[in-house]
């Protein structure tokens, strides 16, 4: 049970948003922009796709132990990758044998030093990220999306939501994400 009456019995996040539309419309936009990103902004500079930016989201949260978020990161990062489900819990287990490319293991660096503290990405890993492949939006995306995410996992775990134990609603709530995006709950409130 929560620390506060949400007046619903959505797990995690999800029931935070339900509570309050006002901020839940805010925090969805943002999930928006940053993992869904490659369909609503005209850069060819970010070729970050978004699987892998639903990867950071799952990595992030899993350093964070944030059940909730890294479970459902993982399902939404696994129904749009190469290598599904396995690749993402290789990922999140070891980074240096994880089957990604050197350019997401290099950004993945830049988001672990995020999740300790902003101070801990230092030039060198940017150069790495850079060396590898990276673009100055997709470190900037990079950063961002681990910030957000120490901020969402504090959230949903600060009010002491629940997470479910079942893969399958965590699958089911993937194909809404991949299919539908994070605007989807919004487009019948008027808010």
């Amino acid at each position: 049970m929560a620390h506060i009456e949400l007046g619903n019995e959505s797990p995690g996040i999800s029931g935070l948003m339900e509570y309050r539309l006002e901020t839940g419309r805010v925090l969805s936009s943002l999930a928006e922009v940053l993992l869904r990103a490659d369909e609503t902004i005209d850069r060819d500079d970010n070729t970050l796709t978004r699987g892998e930016r639903e990867l950071i989201a799952a990595y992030v949260s899993s350093l964070n132990q944030c059940k909730f978020c890294s479970t459902s990161h993982a399902a939404f990062a696994a129904a749009q990758l190469p290598g599904g489900a396995e690749a993402v819990v290789d990922t999140c287990t070891d980074l240096d044998t994880a089957p990604v490319s050197d350019k997401v293991k290099a950004l993945l660096r830049v988001a672990g030093a995020v999740q300790q503290t902003g101070k801990a990405v230092t030039p060198e890993l940017v150069a790495a990220a850079r060396e590898a492949g990276a673009t100055d939006l997709e470190i900037h995306d990079t950063v961002l999306i681990a910030a957000a995410f120490c901020m969402y996992n504090r959230y949903v775990d600060g009010l002491g939501t629940w997470a479910p134990d079942d893969a399958a609603g965590y699958e089911a709530a993937a194909q809404s994400i991949v299919t539908e995006g994070y605007m989807a709950r919004y487009k019948e409130s008027a808010v």
